[in-house]
């Protein structure tokens, strides 16, 4: 699996992002219920739009990673202009969310490779 998200990031990345503009752009009154926060539905979506970036590392991802910040930014700007609430408090849980799909892809990838890794 991670081998395929390596190999894909770019494809997985744009549908993320097409996602969540998608789903962050919905006017309010037409949202269905779903379990969870609001903060916690950020937090997932930034955590797995990072994730296949940072699996993958490729040669320019801290750029990558400051635009996914700028991205989240223009989200919460533009949501009040389509009948959502833009919060700098999603911007956090968002951001946090970067890093922790950092983290968790970093900490794959260590277990991955040193489980692989020969013994000597």
């Amino acid at each position: 699996m991670i081998t395929f998200i390596s190999k894909h990031w770019f494809t997985i990345t744009l549908l993320l992002l097409t996602a969540i503009a998608s789903l962050s752009l919905w006017p309010a009154a037409q949202l269905p219920d779903v379990p969870g926060t609001d903060k916690m539905h950020h937090f997932i979506a930034y955590a797995a739009l990072m994730f296949p970036t940072a699996l993958r590392q490729p040669k320019h991802w801290l750029i990558i990673t400051l635009a996914f910040v700028a991205f989240s930014g223009a989200i919460e700007l533009i949501q009040p202009y389509v009948n959502r609430y833009g919060e700098w408090l999603d911007m956090a849980a968002n951001a946090f969310g970067l890093i922790c799909g950092f983290v968790v892809a970093k900490i794959m990838v260590f277990f991955t490779t040193k489980k692989n890794a020969p013994i000597q």
